[in-house]
């Protein structure tokens, strides 16, 4: 069974009423920006880089999600958030989402690849990110 506690990061996320579709639950591509905002955030955030002014962005280029329960607004989520493989210039980031009782009701992955924003290639993943990044990896 998938917890909490199995992911290294963990993150609130609040349901917005434009999430809701037709059906009264969240939309299928919402949980992909719930995803792509928790990574975002811990980069900027613990990592510092720098989407604006930086040197070095990451390219999403593979994704998947995995949906087990809907979710609906209003509902507080909790999203947790680790990292399954650390490359040189790429990393691959599992989230879960879980309701308010703590259900597992989505999980997913996505690859960023790290590319220097003036030429767009492949770069080394900077060491502030990196070891932020390891922080991530699961002790098993």
């Amino acid at each position: 069974m998938t917890t909490p506690a199995q992911y290294p990061h963990q993150q609130a996320v609040q349901t917005r009423w434009h999430d809701n579709d037709i059906y009264g639950h969240v939309n299928n591509v919402v949980y992909y920006s719930y995803f792509d905002s928790v990574v975002n955030r811990y980069l900027i955030e613990e990592g510092g880089l720098d989407i604006h002014n930086g040197e070095v962005v990451g390219f999403v280029v593979e994704s998947q999600c995995k949906y087990l329960k809907p979710l609906a607004y209003p509902e507080p989520v909790t999203a947790g958030l680790r990292v399954g493989k650390l490359g040189n210039s790429s990393v691959r980031y599992e989230l879960a989402l879980f309701n308010a009782k703590g259900e597992l009701c989505a999980e997913g992955y996505f690859v960023h690849v790290f590319v220097n924003k003036a030429d767009n290639k492949p770069t080394p993943i900077p060491e502030g990110l990196r070891g932020v990044l390891a922080k991530l990896i699961p002790c098993i």
